[in-house]
């Protein structure tokens, strides 16, 4: 068994003390992520005691019933889990210390008074610092930056900070986005803006940049003398659930590609910056999704798929079409699958293509970067069947099985010289002893830090929806969805994208176990493959 490692180093510093407000904070967001990581940062030490948290909403709670709501959940996830021998129960003891500082104001967040009591509670606390989490809608998140402003609640103390965390989706599209960039920056700094993105707060989204820039065996390799194309893939079992209200307004575009899918292109496709810090490596992130094509709309439109789950069967179970789920209107143009082809026009990715795709109800569940090397030039193996090379295939898997795996030509045993593919790798499980967490816990106690390193800039978020606009704007102009049953992998027009470039798409959920191997450029298998 390979030697294991704490996940949370012994040196790492408490947060310093401040006080969080939590918008929004009787929604599904703030119980089932925004908690649970501050339970699982204070069980490691990492938050001041002094610290308070104070929830705010119009649901009718106290102090009292805001945390029984909370510990309910938190509680019954916990038990769960243990359940299943993954992590332990909730430890009473350690709930208790959180559980005090945890406290409630009810009422309207576009409302002035609130701000005045949040003004009350700061010069009380003891600590002049604070940070506001917009854990809410994002048609709410201007008017709460614009009646911080007002209420002066975001000029900065001596000593002390005042930051503002926003959730996505941060826009609509272009011009939204920049209107509410316009509106954030009308009241406060860009070193105030914490534009939250939770798949940054994946250890293995961050584990890209040691990969590449700490390894010496990588970096030569990085660009298009070598790489012959890469995919971003996220792909989810789950339908629309309870999100259909947000979900009907937003799609699979919206609520995936400007941010989640774009960051991990951006995190691959980075140059080396000049410096490990934030603002070294986000300028380098937006000169990456600046660098994307542009489209024209009709190019958009080739370049694209979108799609809508039908009904089908998941694990055995029928379940409902897209258009049948709870919430969704009958006459809804939203897709729940898109599949796009972009082209990243600088000096070490021009001609590589990025395919990128990401649904529901799709067959597994899988977030991954599937890098495809050029096969080998030249097949030196004469009177063998064996007449063309393999592709060989870097594999970083975000979730569920966090880790890297090389798939490599190998012969097979035996008198003929047969080959298979086989895989190198590693998971994060079997080397690093790995505390329950969220996703959350890194990004928050960056923000409690003042680290900005994994969180997205004004020029980011414009350059994002800059690409997308194209294809936005094609839907628009045709606005056709084709369906696919629940549990395929989306539809035909996804795999027509990529098949007519002479290639295809990565097996969905076969990075870590044994699975066909993707098939080599020329089409062929070789003996012994798949």
């Amino acid at each position: 068994m390979p030697d294991t490692h704490a996940s949370c180093p012994i040196a790492t510093p408490a947060a310093g003390a401040t006080t969080l407000f939590i918008f929004g904070a009787s929604g599904d967001l703030v119980k089932r992520l925004l908690v649970p990581s501050l339970y699982n940062l204070d069980r490691d030490g990492l938050l001041a005691r002094e610290m308070q948290i104070v929830g705010i909403d119009i649901a009718d709670h106290d102090n009292a019933s805001f945390r029984r709501h909370l510990k309910a959940f938190i509680a019954d996830k916990a038990a769960r889990a243990h359940a299943e021998g993954r992590d332990s129960e909730l430890d009473e003891t350690q709930w208790q210390q959180l559980e005090t500082r945890l406290h409630y104001i009810q009422g309207d967040f576009t409302d002035t008074d609130i701000y005045h009591r949040i003004g009350e509670i700061i010069r009380d606390s003891g600590s002049d610092s604070a940070l506001f989490y917009c854990a809410t809608g994002s048609r709410f998140f201007g008017e709460i930056a614009r009646q911080l402003g007002r209420a002066e609640l975001m000029t900065e103390p001596e000593g002390a900070y005042r930051r503002l965390v926003v959730e996505k989706p941060f826009g609509h599209d272009l011009e939204s986005a920049k209107a509410l960039n316009a509106q954030l920056l009308s009241v406060m700094k860009e070193s105030q803006i914490y534009r939250i993105d939770h798949f940054l707060g994946k250890e293995t989204v961050q584990n890209i940049l040691v990969s590449r820039f700490a390894n010496v065996l990588f970096e030569p390799f990085w660009n298009n003398h070598y790489i012959d194309h890469i995919q971003i893939t996220a792909a989810e079992t789950v339908g629309v659930e309870k999100r259909a209200a947000f979900y009907d307004t937003a799609g699979a575009m919206r609520d995936m590609v400007p941010n989640h899918l774009f960051q991990l292109l951006a995190m691959v496709a980075i140059e080396p910056p000049a410096a490990f810090g934030a603002d070294a490596l986000r300028t380098e992130k937006a000169k990456v999704l600046d660098a994307i094509r542009p489209w024209r709309v009709e190019e958009a439109a080739a370049n694209s798929a979108r799609g809508r789950y039908e009904a089908g069967r998941m694990a055995d179970q029928p379940v409902p079409g897209y258009l049948d789920e709870t919430g969704v209107a009958p006459e809804s143009q939203t897709e729940t699958f898109v599949a796009m082809k972009v082209m990243v026009d600088n000096w070490r990715w021009i001609g590589v293509p990025f395919y990128l795709r990401t649904g529901k109800r799709m067959s597994a569940r899988d977030t991954e970067i599937a890098i495809c090397f050029k096969p080998a030039p030249y097949a030196q193996f004469r009177d063998t069947e064996v007449d063309r090379m393999a592709s060989n295939w870097l594999i970083i898997q975000i979730q569920p099985n966090e880790g890297m795996w090389f798939d490599f030509q190998a012969k097979r045993p035996g008198p003929e010289l047969e080959m298979d593919t086989v895989k190198m790798g590693f998971a994060y499980q079997d080397f690093f002893d790995l505390s329950a967490v969220t996703g959350y816990e890194t990004l928050i106690y960056d923000c409690l830090t003042g680290d900005q390193m994994l969180f997205q800039r004004a020029d980011t978020i414009e350059n994002g929806w800059r690409a997308v606009q194209p294809f936005l704007d094609a839907w628009d102009a045709s606005p056709e969805i084709e369906g696919y049953a629940a549990g395929e992998d989306g539809p035909r027009g996804a795999f027509e994208l990529i098949e007519r470039d002479g290639r295809q798409w990565h097996q969905v959920g076969s990075a870590t176990g044994p699975g066909i191997a993707p098939v080599p450029m020329n089409g062929k298998r070789q003996k012994g493959e798949g």
